[in-house]
């Protein structure tokens, strides 16, 4: 980050990228399986709630501090950026235990989790919603621009969307309570999909408004539930690598939703919207289906790790 500040070439701003976003991907899987180690079953749920909280606080404060620094110079923006990062490195070296236990082994590997039927069926869900997910911020611009809305619209709407998470997600795991994470799965996916399902039918602001609160509330609930259960299904010996192949997730919906959902808009028009809702209420009735297999899976991980 601190090279990017002062690169001039583009070859080199290209290759600095590169290794600086390989390098951004290395921290996610150590730290959900860390909050697994170190989190009681029982809590895990308001432990990845909180995350998700404090990733989209963090999201919005480094927003609004970006654009301040900008104003002042460029360099303190990347400088300011190479500080932080360097502080939290210092403080996960002296503040955070190693929580692997030591009488594990790493037997196994990517193989044994790419042959994990019930995993992957989990991961392939979650694809789903990540690439709906990564419509908000993608697709649905485009939809409001050939309704003639102005960018300053678009902006009030990812706005809203940051301020519910900010403002209600932790209240989320009181609302949850004991539910089962399937079930909250199957409503999150649902309200996604009905989200974008009313894109179909917006054309002013205010209905943008509403579609986004709607599938912003989906999301809501599918954080925690979501990386609950990618913990449960993560054998202790091989947390690191199960927790890379679902990492990949959203990097893969990140790519394919621009380009499915450019094309599909373009030769679909409203009903792009349509097969959104379809895929988001087709997840969730997938994670109800898959439920009980995944909840065995969960309990056999559980036992093994007490025994």
């Amino acid at each position: 980050m601190l090279a990017l500040a002062f690169a001039k070439p583009l070859w080199l701003i290209a290759a600095l990228a590169v290794l600086l976003g390989a390098a951004h991907t290395l921290p996610g899987a150590p730290m959900v399986a860390a909050i697994v180690d170190v989190t009681p079953a029982k809590d895990r749920s308001r432990a990845f709630n909180l995350q998700f909280w404090a990733f989209n606080m963090g999201t919005s404060v480094a927003a609004a501090l970006a654009g301040l620094l900008a104003e002042v110079s460029f360099y303190a923006l990347f400088v300011g950026d190479a500080a932080m990062t360097a502080l939290t490195a210092v403080l996960v070296w002296f503040l955070v235990p190693e929580t692997k236990p030591l009488r594990l082994s790493n037997s196994g590997g990517l193989s044994t989790v790419l042959r994990d039927r019930v995993y992957l069926t989990f991961v392939g869900l979650t694809f789903v919603f990540a690439f709906l997910t990564v419509q908000s911020s993608t697709t649905v611009q485009l939809a409001m621009a050939a309704d003639g809305l102005r960018p300053s619209v678009f902006g009030l709407v990812l706005s809203v969307s940051g301020a519910m998470i900010v403002l209600g997600q932790l209240f989320v795991p009181r609302l949850l309570g004991a539910r089962r994470h399937a079930v909250v799965l199957a409503v999150a996916l649902a309200l996604v999909g009905i989200g974008y399902l009313a894109i179909a039918f917006a054309d002013v602001a205010g209905l943008y408004l509403a579609a986004a609160m709607v599938w912003t509330f989906g999301q809501m609930l599918a954080a925690p539930a979501n990386a609950s259960i990618n913990a449960e299904l993560s054998p202790v010996e091989l947390r690191g690598r199960y927790q890379a192949i679902f990492n990949l997730v959203f990097p893969m919906a990140l790519f394919a939703a621009p380009a499915v959902g450019g094309w599909s808009l373009e030769r679909l028009g409203v009903w792009h919207w349509v097969l959104c809702g379809v895929l988001g209420l087709g997840a969730a009735a997938g994670h109800l289906a898959s439920a009980r297999t995944r909840e065995q899976q969960a309990a056999v991980r559980e036992l093994a790790y007490h025994s």
